[in-house]
């Protein structure tokens, strides 16, 4: 199987250590992993801001970079939204590859249907489950409260593979945490604000730790964090999963 790495331009620029525990954690589980070094930008902030002619153009751009690799996996619910979901389906190539992007939660269960982790994995800590927007209603990875039908969580499922964890969510638990992409550009104040809120939902539940899968809400969240110079600290799903998480 062979896997092509997809990193998003944020995690490349901002987190690239949630780049090096994705690819640590497939590598782990014996699959063959490629990092393609000419990708770019998926085009999700071209086409969010109404450059439709350039969003084509990169699509065109992933779909050919991406097409000889069985599964493209990423650690971001959002771009891998946009690129299932919104590229112009004309577009040379994508029919096929479609199908084949996967976010790394939803790879790991959907795909290899893990039901351990590759090696064992202590953190005894407790965390606070953050749903991102496009991980919640586009990659599956919760049940919408809007849609009033039991509950499921992917993200507190694989979590459960982890010795001495303690998993929790806020009250509201598929409240936006306002990153929104060039959202919190626009609007920063707005922004803001909804992180604030958002971060004052996971504290209330006395983790130590905001846990997702979006490295985006995570970048927006913990920046609030930082100038709140507070002790709530936020991680992605993968740096515990393959258990190199600084705790």
């Amino acid at each position: 199987m062979k896997i092509g790495l997809f990193i998003p331009c944020h995690v490349n620029a901002l987190t690239p250590h949630i780049a090096i525990a994705t690819l640590e954690l497939l590598e782990a589980y014996g699959l063959d992993v490629d990092y393609p070094m000419a990708q770019t930008c998926c085009g999700q902030p071209l086409f969010n801001n109404g450059d439709l002619k350039g969003a084509a153009a990169a699509a065109h751009r992933f779909s050919q970079l991406f097409a000889g690799y069985d599964y493209v996996v990423a650690p971001s619910s959002s771009c891998v939204s946009h690129t299932a979901c919104h590229y112009p389906p004309h577009t040379p190539g994508y029919a096929a590859l479609q199908p084949r992007i996967y976010e790394i939660v939803e790879f790991l269960q959907d795909v290899l249907n893990v039901s351990a982790l590759p090696k064992p994995v202590y953190f005894p800590h407790k965390v606070s489950i953050h749903q991102s927007c496009h991980g919640l209603r586009q990659r599956n990875h919760a049940t919408a409260s809007e849609l009033m039908l039991p509950y499921q969580s992917r993200l507190e499922r694989i979590l459960a593979l982890v010795d001495g964890i303690t998993l929790t969510q806020p009250q509201r638990r598929d409240e936006c945490c306002g990153f929104g992409g060039t959202f919190c550009v626009d609007e920063a104040d707005v922004s803001v604000a909804m992180g604030q809120d958002r971060i004052a939902g996971h504290a209330a539940t006395g983790a130590e730790f905001i846990v997702g899968a979006e490295a985006s809400c995570l970048m927006h969240m913990g920046g609030i964090l930082r100038h709140q110079h507070g002790t709530l600290r936020t991680l992605h799903i993968v740096e515990i999963l393959n258990g190199k998480a600084a705790a």
